[in-house]
């Protein structure tokens, strides 16, 4: 008789439960980000208190991002993400720019909370946010605005886009005086004669027109 063949070694067994901890991933990472800054503002997102967040220690957050500067490039990249700038080059540029104001103001509507954040992000290493100024200054350039003006016009297009963004929030009695409207009879006529409805929508297409026509003459004659 040969041989005994030696006794297979029995598979590993195992192991029951969940995984020690979450496994992260950086829509994960970025969701938990956008809800704590929405809840407790720029102070209060940390990386401890982001790594509690996502039930991790902070060691483990820190193998998928280095510094709270990550995670911020990491919000404004996923918010303007969803911003639409396909206008540029299809489009007439006025045309392009409105439907890229509207859309951005549209993005930061629904995260108001996120505008004094990403007004001052650097956007380095923000690979969506490049893409989409490099979309609308290319368009610009091509329909003949001169290259020192094209950064300028971005910048006032989206401090107009993110500040009516901000209007949104505002209440429906803001501008109502008050025991004060004796003192400010011009001020309480104009408001009074406000026509009622989407009244945050109105002032920015308004607003929106009034910065089209001032960037036509602009083009027509640049300094």
């Amino acid at each position: 008789m040969g041989p005994v063949p030696a006794a297979a070694s029995p598979a590993p067994r195992r192991g029951r439960g969940r995984p020690s901890s979450p496994v992260l991933t950086t829509d994960g990472i970025t969701a938990a980000a956008v809800a704590l800054l929405e809840e407790r503002g720029q102070d209060g997102l940390t990386m401890a208190a982001l790594a509690r967040r996502l039930g991790v220690a902070p060691s483990a957050l820190y193998n998928h991002v280095a510094t709270k500067q990550d995670v911020l490039r990491a919000v404004q990249d996923a918010v303007n993400r969803g911003i639409d700038c396909s206008g540029f080059g299809r489009l007439p540029w006025e045309e392009a720019l409105a439907a890229w104001a509207r859309s951005y103001r549209d993005a930061y509507e629904r995260h108001p909370a996120l505008v004094p954040v990403m007004a001052v992000t650097p956007v380095r290493s923000a690979p969506h946010t490049v893409a989409m100024y490099e979309r609308v200054s290319s368009g610009l350039l091509s329909a003949g605005w001169p290259a020192h003006l094209v950064t300028n016009v971005v910048v006032a297009v989206e401090s107009f886009a993110l500040g009516s963004a901000l209007d949104t929030q505002a209440p429906a009695d803001i501008f109502d005086p008050g025991d004060l409207a004796p003192s400010a009879p011009g001020f309480t006529t104009a408001n009074a004669a406000r026509p009622a409805g989407d009244t945050a929508r109105a002032a920015f297409e308004l607003g929106l027109a009034a910065l089209l026509a001032g960037l036509r003459d602009l083009l027509r004659s640049p300094s």
